[in-house]
């Protein structure tokens, strides 16, 4: 699947149109860059597994519905491919099954066959900056000449992972930096036990971590070193009369949530699964530290209608500093966010994700062209 970007994307589709595939996809493709894709491919059921599992090709009657789809016998070899294109680097690694290895129990751990860094959205051999085959890489040097910068790649490992040297090889160094970057956040905890009700040890948190645990620290340093007003603003947004504050007792931080028509302030392991999954994605989206890319999936969860309309304005709010990706079946975000997002809606035909609308001349197919093994 080829997908189009802008810098606010809201994908949406029914159950099982494959919008968490999507979402498992973009991780996989993040932790290329910190050398754990191997591991995360393994833990989906091994690359066999995350491979189409329907036939090759569709004949017009099955496409029609008049002919059950046959399975026929798949022709090349396996392959498993990720990639963006971008207007300064893009990326694609291209995995497959390793070499038969005599007396090894690692037979079907996925390796690399290809892997590309290249300058603008459409690769092309003249475009490469550095390139992977097999156990060897090569980096073109400031005359534009190749150089082989590693020759003993181990298949399982990414160069964006083992090679990011910014003498030899900047591209893959910039782009390691960029990657990393990169932001998933997939429903917050908030039973009774949830980290995020915890008190912690407040140090300075520019970034809120996946599980929440360091609430307290991370919106104390929006308070101090981040946008203030608009933190305020996003609470007044959602709970008119309302305001949070941060108490300090004996180094560990808590927050305190007062709210019109209370007598006290309610601390955070009292809070509502809703209010304290909307504080979350306050302190979240309002970073003091933006993303190349931050990915939502699905932020309704626990949410009552009422706060969709905004959170739809943080998320908008979000974008004006870096790539946000939503995706979403909540009606009010949908609403909230469709008229000024780039919107996608997957669809399913013959058990393959589709994009609406792809293909027509309000939707167009983004160039793209993978490299070859």
């Amino acid at each position: 699947m080829i997908l189009p970007l802008d810098q606010c994307n809201l994908v949406t589709g029914a159950n099982g149109s494959g919008k968490s595939n999507l979402y498992r996809g973009l991780r996989l493709l993040a932790e290329t860059a910190t050398g754990t894709s191997t591991s995360s491919i393994a833990a989906e059921g091994g690359i066999e597994s995350l491979l189409w599992a329907g036939p090759g090709a569709f004949s017009r009657k099955e496409l029609a519905g008049d002919h059950p789809v046959q399975g026929k016998v798949k022709q090349g070899p396996v392959s498993l491919r990720f990639g963006f294109a971008a207007e300064q680097l893009s990326y694609a690694i291209d995995y497959g099954l390793p070499e038969p290895v005599p007396r090894t129990m690692f037979g079907k751990d996925p390796c690399v066959k290809r892997e590309v860094i290249w300058h603008g959205p459409v690769w092309h051999p003249s475009r490469t900056m550095v390139e992977r085959r097999g156990p060897m890489v090569r980096a073109r040097d400031d005359n534009g000449k190749w150089q082989v910068i590693e020759e003993h790649m181990q298949p399982y490992d990414s160069m964006l992972a083992r090679l990011p040297d910014p003498v030899r090889a900047p591209e893959v160094y910039v782009l390691r930096e960029a990657i990393q970057s990169w932001r998933f956040y997939d429903h917050f905890r908030s039973d009774q036990d949830a980290p995020a009700r915890q008190s912690n040890i407040g140090t300075r948190t520019p970034v809120l971590s996946n599980d929440g645990h360091d609430l307290a620290s991370a919106w104390r340093t929006i308070v101090e070193v981040g946008d203030h007003e608009g933190l305020e603003a996003a609470v007044s947004d959602a709970f008119p009369g309302a305001h949070v504050d941060i108490v300090q007792k004996a180094g560990r931080f808590d927050l305190s949530f007062q709210q019109d028509g209370l007598l006290r302030p309610l601390s955070q392991a009292e809070l509502s699964d809703g209010t304290l999954r909307y504080l979350l994605w306050i302190a979240a989206l309002l970073t003091p530290r933006p993303p190349a890319l931050m990915v939502l999936n699905e932020p309704e969860t626990s949410l009552h209608p009422e706060l969709l309309p905004p959170l739809g304005r943080l998320m908008k709010k979000c974008a004006e500093s870096t790539q946000l990706w939503v995706i979403s079946h909540a009606l009010g975000l949908i609403e909230a966010l469709s008229e000024e997002s780039n919107h996608v809606h997957l669809t399913k035909r013959l058990g393959e994700t589709m994009i609406e609308g792809m293909g027509t001349l309000d939707f167009e197919t983004p160039a793209w062209k993978w490299p070859v093994r």
